[in-house]
C-alpha cells in the first residue's frame, strides 16, 4: 500500500500474507532461525582449489560489534618463542631500509628493526652496538676514561658513540675508584684540547650505592640536576651508570622493546647461511645481538638447516628466525631444526620480481595463512614479510595468523632509512629504494669477502639468492624510489592507530582475540571482485588529495 503523509497500515517490504515480526525479537531470530551467516570463514576463503592463491587485495574482513574504544585495543604479540613486542611491526633487513637509526626508532616505538648485512661484519656489529647503547637501565659496561685521556680524545669518543658523558676512574676501567665525570659542557669550550680530562671534569658528583634498585636510582636521578648517576661500592669504585636521557626515553617511549633485565633495546640483525657468516655471527653476538635472522629468499635449504643447528648449539641465548618460506613443507624442515620464528613470503615484496622471473613463489595471503596455521601447532611465531602497502594489509596479514608483519618499501621513504633523498622528475621529494635481489644490491662493493683476485665472492644480495658463483647475475629485484614519508616517529604511530581502529571495526579488542575469532569463525571474510576493489578505492572524483594522517 502506498504511504500517505508518511503513514501506512502495512509495510511494502513484507510479502503479502506474511505477518510482520516484532523488532524486539531480531537478535533471537538471527541466532535461532536465520541460518545464513554473512561472508566466509577463513578455511573457505583460503581454499586454493576453489579460489586460487589470494593476495591481501583479494578479500576484506566483515565488521563486527564495537563495544570498546580503539585506544583500548592491545597490540602485544610474540616475535619469537621467547620475545614479545608491544607492537607487531618490523622493518626489513634491506640496505635502503634498516641500519642503526631505523633499528633504534622501531624498537623505541614498540617494534623491531632488523639490521641488514650488505656491509662488513665490523660495520654491522658497530650498528648493533649503537642500538644496544642507545637506551639502558643500569649501564653495566659504560665507556670509562682514564686521567690521562685528553679533551680531544673525549670529543672523538662523543662523535663515535653519540653521547658525551663519561665517568673518569683512577685506572680508566670499571670497578676502579671514581674521580670525576666529563660531559659535553665541560669540554665544549675548553681552550686546550691536549689537556687531560682531569682539568675539565666535574668532581661534584651525585652517586648512589651499589644495591640501589632501578626505581630508587631513577628517583635520585630525577631529583638531581645531573645528567648521569654513577653507582659505586663502599670503596667508591664505579660499578655501573644511569643516564638521565634514558629516564626521559622511558617517559617518551613507553612501548619500547627492551630486555627486562638490562633495559637495553632489543636488537635484531640478519646474516646469510654460508660458512663465513658464522664468523660474522660471532662478531654480532659479541656486540650484544639478541635476535639473528637468517636471510634467504628460499629458506628450505641444507645451508639454512645447518646454520640453525649451529646457532642453537653455539649461541643458545640467541633467538633465531628462519626463512623465507611459503609452504608447510618448507616450514616443517626449519621448525624441526629448531627455529624460534619464521619469515613468510617469496616474491611479494614491492621491489621483488622473483615470481615473475623465476616462476616460483606464492600469493602472500595464501602463504601466510597456511604456514602460520601449521607453525602455530609448534608454538613458532610467524612474520608476514612482503606485500604490505597500507594499514589494511597489516591487519589482513595478522588476521591470517602472522604474529608480526615486516615492511620494506613502506618504511624506505622515512627519515630514519639509510637511503638518499633526491627530487624526482615530477618535482617530488623521494628516497632511493632497491630490492636485495636487484643488480645494484648484488654488485654493491661495501659487503662481502674479497678473493685473492680482488673480486667479491659474496655479499648479502648474492648470498640471499644463492648467486655467489654465478658468472652472470640474474636479477630478482629492482631499484627505484619511494615518496618521502617523514619520520617513523610519526608514521609508525599512524600505522598503529589505524590498526587499532581496524580491530575495533572488526569487533576484537586484541591481536590474540582477532586470531581466536578467525580460528572459531566469528571473524568473517568476503572475496572481492575487480569491480569491488575499484569501488573500495577513491573513485568518481576529478581530483583529490590523499592525506593519510595529521
Amino acid at each position: 500500500m502506498p504511504m500517505t503523509n508518511g503513514h501506512s497500515t502495512s509495510s511494502p517490504l513484507i510479502p503479502p500474507g506474511v505477518k510482520p515480526m516484532d523488532p524486539r525479537n531480531a537478535l533471537e531470530y538471527l541466532e535461532n532461525v536465520y541460518k545464513h551467516e554473512d561472508g566466509l570463514d577463513v578455511q573457505t576463503l583460503i581454499d586454493s582449489k576453489t579460489n586460487g592463491g589470494l593476495t591481501y587485495n583479494d578479500f576484506l574482513m566483515l565488521p563486527g560489534y564495537i563495544g570498546f574504544p580503539a585506544s583500548e585495543v592491545a597490540l602485544d604479540t610474540p616475535v619469537t618463542k621467547r620475545i614479545s613486542l608491544k607492537t607487531p611491526l618490523l622493518s626489513s633487513p634491506m640496505d635502503t631500509v634498516t641500519e642503526h637509526s631505523m633499528a633504534i626508532h622501531m624498537a623505541l616505538l614498540g617494534g623491531l628493526g632488523v639490521i641488514h648485512h650488505n656491509c662488513s661484519a665490523e660495520d654491522q656489529a658497530e650498528m648493533v652496538r649503537k642500538v644496544k647503547r642507545y637506551e639502558n637501565g643500569f649501564i653495566l659496561d659504560p665507556v670509562v676514561l682514564s686521567p690521562t685521556t685528553t679533551v680531544s680524545e673525549a670529543k672523538q669518543l662523543k662523535e663515535k658513540w653519540g653521547f658525551g658523558g663519561f665517568p673518569v676512574t683512577e685506572n680508566g676501567t670499571l670497578r676502579s675508584r671514581l674521580i670525576g665525570m666529563i660531559t659535553t659542557r665541560d669540554i665544549q669550550f675548553h681552550p686546550n684540547p691536549s689537556d687531560p680530562v682531569t682539568r675539565a671534569m666535574s668532581t661534584d658528583l651525585v652517586t648512589a650505592p651499589s644495591g640501589t634498585t632501578l626505581a630508587e636510582a631513577n628517583a635520585v636521578l630525577s631529583k638531581s640536576k645531573k645528567g648521569k648517576l654513577p653507582i659505586v661500592d663502599s670503596a667508591y669504585n664505579l660499578i655501573s651508570l644511569l643516564s638521565r636521557s634514558d629516564l626521559m626515553k622511558n617517559l617518551h617511549y613507553p612501548l619500547a622493546s627492551k630486555l627486562p633485565h638490562s633495559k637495553q633495546l632489543i636488537c635484531a640483525a640478519a646474516i646469510g647461511t654460508r660458512p663465513e657468516d658464522r664468523e660474522r655471527l660471532k662478531t654480532l653476538a659479541e656486540a650484544g645481538l639478541d635476535v639473528v635472522v637468517l636471510d634467504s629468499s628460499q629458506g628450505n635449504s641444507v645451508f639454512q638447516i645447518e646454520m640453525i643447528e649451529f646457532v642453537k648449539e653455539q649461541y643458545p641465548r640467541l633467538d633465531v628466525i628462519g626463512g623465507n618460506v611459503v609452504t608447510v613443507a618448507q616450514a616443517a624442515n626449519l621448525i624441526a631444526a629448531g627455529v624460534d620464528g619464521l619469515r613468510i613470503g617469496m616474491g611479494s615484496g614491492s621491489a621483488c620480481i622473483t615470481q615473475e622471473v623465476m616462476a616460483v613463489g606464492r600469493p602472500q595471503a595464501t602463504a601466510v595463512y597456511n604456514v602460520s596455521k601449521f607453525a602455530a601447532r609448534f608454538g613458532v611465531p610467524c612474520i608476514a614479510d612482503g606485500g604490505i602497502q597500507n594499514v589494511g594489509h597489516i591487519v589482513k596479514g595478522l588476521a591470517l595468523g602472522a604474529s608480526t608483519v615486516m615492511m620494506g618499501g613502506l618504511l624506505a621513504g622515512t627519515t630514519e632509512s639509510p637511503g638518499n633523498y633526491f627530487v624526482s622528475r615530477e618535482g617530488q621529494l623521494v628516497k632511493a629504494y632497491r630490492g636485495m635481489g636487484s643488480i645494484d644490491a648484488m654488485e654493491d662493493k661495501k659487503a662481502g669477502s674479497v678473493t685473492a683476485k680482488g673480486t667479491h665472492k659474496s655479499d648479502a644480495g648474492k648470498a640471499r639468492y644463492f648467486s655467489e658463483g654465478d658468472r652472470l647475475l640474474v636479477a630478482q629485484g629492482v631499484s627505484g624510489s619511494v615518496l618521502d614519508r617523514g619520520s617513523v616517529t610519526k608514521f609508525v604511530p599512524y600505522l598503529l592507530a589505524g590498526l587499532q581502529h581496524s580491530l575495533q571495526d572488526i569487533g576484537t579488542s586484541s591481536l590474540s582475540a582477532l586470531r581466536d575469532g578467525v580460528r572459531d569463525g566469528t571473524v568473517r571474510f568476503e572475496l572481492r571482485t575487480v569491480s569491488a576493489q575499484a569501488e573500495g578505492n577513491v573513485h568518481g572524483l576529478h581530483s583529490f588529495d590523499k592525506k593519510l594522517y595529521s
